[in-house]
């Protein structure tokens, strides 16, 4: 598919943002499950209840741009991402262990996130959609807070997956 304006760019990253929710949606309850830290296993719950919200602003964002089908894109990145933390719940690994492991897997798709959501703000900022940069703003600051919450549990968990 060949690009030709910003506005064709910012709805493309739009979609692969949506696919991304989306993923992330169906990770997440079994990201609740393996976690073995009752606050790691606190902060996915809560992220997934924001994570809903975050689909409910790109669905308005959507329904004002009603000739894009927001299911357009499939995110091959997130796909990845969750592949890999799929393959580190569907391994042997010791409970200390893995909720390290899960963290530094929910930083990526955080990382991710904020690195999208941070783009298409700053697109819709120069297309004029003024009243879209404030939801797309909201949801970046909400993923880089998740990410801080993330870091802070890190080194509790990484202390203790280093004793396991």
């Amino acid at each position: 598919m060949k690009l030709e304006s910003l506005q064709e760019l910012f709805v493309e990253e739009l979609q692969d943002l949506f696919s991304a929710e989306k993923m992330i949606l169906k990770a997440l309850p079994q990201m609740v499950e393996t976690a073995t830290s009752p606050e790691l296993k606190k902060g996915f719950e809560q992220h997934l209840a924001q994570t809903r919200n975050q689909v409910q602003r790109l669905n308005q964002i959507f329904d004002a741009i009603p000739e894009v089908d927001r299911d357009g894109k499939k995110c091959k990145g997130m796909e990845g991402i969750i592949k890999d933390a799929k393959e580190l719940i569907d391994s042997d690994t010791e409970p200390e262990v893995m909720d390290a492991g899960l963290i530094a897997g929910a930083q990526r798709v955080e990382h991710y996130e904020i690195a999208g959501y941070g783009t298409v703000a700053n697109y819709a900022q120069l297309l004029g959609h003024n009243e879209w940069v404030q939801l797309l703003r909201q949801t970046l600051d909400e993923e880089k807070e998740t990410d801080a919450k993330l870091t802070q549990l890190a080194t509790s968990i990484n202390l203790e997956a280093k004793a396991a």
